[in-house]
């Protein structure tokens, strides 16, 4: 492996504040879900820059794009790198686009220097990573490797009423061919993803890379809980068919479980509450919640999944109520490839990067990917391990030790 692929930081940090402008609330942090005009125009951004490099550039039916560094082994199976350019809402400039920038950074230092891989890089983008807008995480890379189809996606349906089938279309997509671009199991050769840590460990221990051994599994669950809308004053207590009192003691239960009746890399949240009407003055009739439990254990979630299912049959036998539960999005944990994993360390070492193994809690593409071809990420520190907020902030000169790695990892990758 040489050691002469040295990434240009400035050039990093000015790609970051530029998809940073991309932005629907310019004064509360960064929001661009996808499928939006903000998230047309960070494509047209990045598109162009490739575009520049001369690289070979595809996009699917549903918007994943890929963008080619050409081997002089065409024909080879493919290295891929990248990650997502979609955001939470009120979130912030680091998530997923350090990867994809990173991904962009590293193909530039190539074709700077002339250097010619064995096998093709590809950078790829995932469409919908985050979830927020039609409620699936991971959709993009879920369509890539067929887990979706067109018809899974008509039942992903934002806030608007709109499903992620409809949004496609409008965005001038055709999600109806999604099988003809699936990327199946020997299409690539691996995948490996740069990614802010999202917790404080390295920020912590003052380490600058953390090379990940295993990505949490995640299952999402949709519960619907129905009582009797009545009038809040009115309605005796002994009376009343209340669905938010019942879904305060799901919550509860949720958090106990995960905290002290599961394992202890379990964890669970309620993050998204809908209430109808949603009046003070009214007992609802509906509360919708959306229960998010991980582990790199599948007991776990199990555990929290069963605990929550028992909870529910107790609460709405005694308050009268009914209730549904959906799975919404389920991907297992992910042990992380030993080429992968080592290709990140030599880069690492031959740098003189201090890094540490680490678990992934929070999910990411990298995981879909799994079941077709072998994975790895790196990650960088998240100061204070703030993310997905406005302060989520990590310090260009570990983005750039971060690429550094990544281009020695690539180098490794690339070759035959």
């Amino acid at each position: 492996m040489t050691n002469n692929h040295i990434s240009n930081k400035e050039r990093i940090d000015k790609h970051i504040d530029t998809l940073a402008w991309y932005n629907s609330t310019p004064t509360k942090g960064i929001t661009r879900f996808s499928y939006t005009e903000q998230d047309r125009k960070a494509r047209e951004y990045l598109l162009d820059k490739m575009a520049e490099l001369g690289l070979q550039i595809t996009q699917d039916s549903v918007g994943n794009i890929r963008a080619r560094l050409e081997g002089s082994y065409s024909d080879a199976p493919p290295v891929l790198t990248g990650s997502h350019i979609d955001t939470v809402r009120h979130g912030g400039k680091y998530d997923g686009v350090v990867g994809v920038v990173c991904a962009l950074e590293a193909l530039t230092v190539f074709k700077e220097q002339s250097y010619i891989p064995q096998r093709p890089i590809d950078l790829i983008i995932f469409v919908e990573e985050e979830g927020v807008n039609f409620g699936a995480g991971l959709a993009g890379s879920k369509a890539l490797v067929g887990t979706y189809t067109p018809e899974t996606l008509k039942t992903l349906v934002n806030d608007d009423g709109v499903s992620m089938y409809d949004g496609a279309k409008s965005f001038g997509l055709d999600p109806d061919t999604m099988g003809d671009h699936l990327l199946k199991p020997g299409d690539a050769h691996a995948m490996v993803e740069v990614h802010i840590e999202q917790s404080v460990v390295l920020d912590t221990e003052k380490i600058s890379l953390g090379i990940v051994t295993g990505i949490a599994g995640i299952e999402w669950l949709r519960v619907e809980i129905e009582g009797q809308p009545d009038h809040a004053g009115a309605m005796p207590m002994q009376y009343r068919k209340d669905p938010m009192a019942g879904a305060a003691e799901i919550i509860a239960t949720i958090e106990e479980t995960a905290r002290s009746g599961a394992l202890p890399t379990t964890v669970a949240t309620v993050g998204k509450i809908l209430c109808s009407p949603n009046v003070p003055n009214v007992i609802p009739e509906k509360v919708h919640l959306v229960v998010d439990i991980r582990d790199v254990d599948p007991a776990g979630i199990e555990t929290v999944t069963r605990m929550l299912i028992q909870k529910l049959e107790q609460v709405a036998s005694r308050r009268n109520l009914s209730y549904t539960v959906k799975n919404v999005s389920s991907i297992g944990p992910t042990t992380c490839s030993e080429k992968v994993v080592d290709a990140l360390e030599q880069s690492a070492k031959k740098r003189g990067i201090a890094y540490k193994y680490m678990i992934s809690g929070a999910l990411h593409d990298t995981a879909v990917l799994a079941g077709i071809t072998e994975v790895g990420m790196l990650f960088v520190p998240s100061i204070h391990g703030r993310s997905h907020c406005p302060q989520e902030y990590t310090s260009i000169d570990d983005i750039a030790k971060g690429c550094d790695v990544l281009l020695g990892a690539l180098e490794k990758l690339s070759k035959l």
